[in-house]
């Protein structure tokens, strides 16, 4: 509803509203959003997300779902749900629309696979100042480069050891500098800088058929 960019990120926060409205969430700019759109499966990593998503309700942000996928867990999030209504929203459809509201609203993209050839959502999150939270597997970690305090260098937060625990501690860290509001402008800023498109991997090819031609 709301447009925004790298030199303008107000309407990202509008977004957030309207998102959390939709959905019957309370809003509050201070508490993080993350979400997940994805199909509901193992190898995207929910799992793990079933395993720790009481521990992190507990935090203080707010988790946002959208997907279908095994039966399994349709049943088990909509308990969650039930359990934890102005923290968590689970909406087991296909929903375009939805989709980009989410990518939009959202602060935190969580997309923890067990592994991914290559992974879309991850790409459009950066285009959105959506932060990333991956786990580093596959196309994750060719794409998303982990955030350094010490450097000021990356634009996501990633994991390597597929367990509840890390990707708990990746979140917990995600949480804390998202408060720091002057270090959140700068990795949003930077993510919605990120190139993956065919203008950039053109010229890449273009370059190694010259050089195969001299």
């Amino acid at each position: 509803p709301f447009n925004y960019s790298k030199n303008d990120l107000r309407g990202k926060l509008n977004n957030k509203k309207s998102l959390l409205e939709s959905l019957g969430l309370p809003f509050d700019e201070k508490i993080p959003v993350v979400a997940t759109v994805s199909r509901l499966t193992d190898q995207k990593g929910f799992d793990i997300i079933s395993e720790v998503i009481e521990d992190m309700l507990k935090l203080d942000l707010q988790y946002i779902i959208l997907g279908v996928g095994e039966p399994k867990y349709h049943s088990f999030f909509q308990k969650v749900a039930k359990k934890y209504p102005g923290k968590f929203s689970i909406n087991l459809k296909f929903d375009n629309e939805l989709a980009h509201l989410i990518e939009a609203g959202a602060d935190l993209f969580l997309m923890p696979s067990k592994f991914e050839p290559c992974g879309l959502n991850q790409i459009y999150s950066l285009k959105y100042g959506t932060i990333p939270i991956v786990r580093e597997t596959g196309g994750l970690a060719d794409t998303i480069k982990k955030y350094s305090p010490d450097t000021g260098r990356g634009y996501g937060f990633v994991f390597q050891e597929y367990s509840t625990k890390a990707l708990l501690n990746q979140i917990k860290q995600a949480i804390q500098f998202f408060h720091n509001k002057d270090v959140w402008k700068k990795l949003m800023s930077r993510a919605m800088k990120v190139e993956f498109t065919w203008e950039k991997a053109a010229e890449k090819y273009v370059e190694l058929y010259r050089k195969l031609v001299e």
